[in-house]
């Protein structure tokens, strides 16, 4: 048994991060799990929307996750989680576009971050779900035409759950996972297979 302690703040304020951090002293496990989407059509894509992902998706992860490190690095110890996507690893034809670039770089970010912190005793990884059955993603999936065409695209022909995830997570931030960096954990039922 070990202690958890969820920081609550808004991480696009990278002043208000790096407050937050400031005052841990060891840090074992950070689950890097901010992200939004807004789907529009790349050609209506409006700049306030880029920003918007840009700076929650790529930015204010890349500043949690440098200010985790920091302290991992001087305690020669820990594992950072990014939460990506399965959407990393694809393109989407469902208006899509900017959440897709953001969490490609997400997974560009995982790797670059292993490979400069695992001779300092970090180890940097991914976890990449599916449509997963939260109230965030529950209007896509009450919409019957979207909730049809997930399910088409997951050969094991179901949404996933939150449960599903966190045992991804508990995995990876897990002694059995002691190798295991640069490395992403698809939670996707199979969506990435095709």
């Amino acid at each position: 048994g070990g202690k958890a302690q969820p920081l609550v703040l808004d991480v696009t304020r990278s002043d208000a991060v790096r407050d937050a951090f400031a005052g841990l002293g060891r840090l074992d496990i950070l689950v890097n799990n901010a992200g939004i989407n807004r789907p529009q059509p790349f050609l209506d894509v409006d700049e306030k929307t880029l920003n918007l992902l840009l700076g929650l998706n790529v930015k204010a992860a890349f500043i949690v996750a440098q200010c985790a490190a920091r302290l991992m690095v001087a305690q020669r110890s820990g594992v950072i989680i990014n939460m990506s996507s399965q959407m990393g690893h694809v393109g989407s034809e469902r208006d899509r576009t900017v959440y897709v670039m953001t969490k490609h770089a997400l997974e560009g970010l995982t790797k670059a971050m292993a490979v400069e912190l695992a001779p300092k005793g970090v180890r940097v990884v991914s976890v990449a779900p599916t449509f997963i059955s939260t109230p965030l993603a529950q209007p896509f999936l009450e919409d019957p035409a979207t909730r049809k065409w997930i399910l088409d695209h997951i050969p094991m022909g179901r949404i996933g759950t939150v449960e599903e995830v966190a045992s991804a997570v508990v995995f990876l931030a897990s002694p059995a996972a002691a190798l295991v960096t640069g490395s992403l954990l698809l939670v996707d039922g199979g969506w990435t297979a095709w």
